[in-house]
């Protein structure tokens, strides 16, 4: 478990330029799943290659943002990779470990509603041959970042901060990241929530926004789309459903992808 010996430091004049103020501290027929409020649970820099279709040697040097980023070693991987990457989640204002705590308690939650629900996954589509792989890598992914938290959260790489309200310039981003969120909580965030945040998610994009998966706990997806890409595209912003090579859960073998539509 990471111990709370990291101290604040002046925040790196490479992360000036993103903040506006001050850092905080930073067709299944099987039961849905039954989710905590917002569940804490991560995944690694691979996985999130495949469902967002990431050309990693693309992003080098580039300014990527993950939004409720969770305990996803997607940061603390990317940025060894030469990626500039920022994570963002309401939970990182917490202490490392009040995080571990956590991180015990809805992976413990989560794996025993895969274990229950099987027909709701596709383990071989998103590249596990078993559910005990899938915990062993998530779980993986949780220890990386919970390291990478304690050293990096004075730093400006992990931001306490929740949709539909981001603390960032606009256009900061070359890319954003947001998945397990939008759609996935679609009883708990309503219509308006969702367009409030594919609206903020734009805003600090200079160029795309990747969202993932499309679908529902049941595995469906989400009634409210149709509207919503009605409504972004006459705010401006082009939408665009995107396949990709993965599918884990039942249903997330697409992304949606949105930016700024050209005049």
């Amino acid at each position: 478990m990471p111990t709370c010996t990291a101290t604040p430091s002046a925040v790196p004049a490479a992360f000036a330029r993103r903040f506006p103020g001050p850092l905080a501290r930073s067709a299944a027929h099987a039961a849905p799943l039954e989710l905590p409020a917002v569940s804490f649970f991560g995944r690694t820099l691979a996985e999130y290659a495949r469902f967002f279709a990431l050309d990693l040697a693309a992003l080098k040097k580039r300014d990527v943002l993950d939004v409720a980023a969770g305990p996803s070693s997607f940061a603390a991987e990317a940025c060894a990779r030469g990626l500039d990457a920022v994570a963002v989640d309401p939970l990182y204002i917490a202490t490392p470990q009040e995080l571990c705590g956590r991180v015990d308690a809805d992976y413990a939650h989560m794996v025993a509603q895969m274990r229950a629900r099987p027909r709701l996954f596709r383990l071989g589509g998103a590249g596990f041959p078993s559910i005990d792989a899938a915990e062993t890598d998530r779980r993986l992914a949780a220890q990386r970042f919970l390291a990478d938290f304690e050293a990096q959260r004075f730093y400006g790489r992990y931001v306490g901060a929740a949709l539909p309200h981001l603390p960032f310039f606009d256009g900061t981003f070359d890319l954003v990241l947001c998945a397990h969120l939008l759609f996935t909580y679609a009883s708990r965030f309503d219509f308006d929530w969702h367009l409030a945040a594919c609206k903020e998610l734009v805003r600090v994009s200079a160029g795309e926004v990747r969202l993932h998966p499309i679908v529902g706990v049941d595995g469906r997806t989400y009634p409210g789309l149709p509207r919503l890409r009605r409504e972004l595209k006459a705010a401006g912003i082009a939408s665009e459903l995107v396949r990709v090579n993965y599918e884990f859960f039942v249903g997330t073998d697409s992304m949606l992808v949105l930016k700024r539509a050209t005049p």
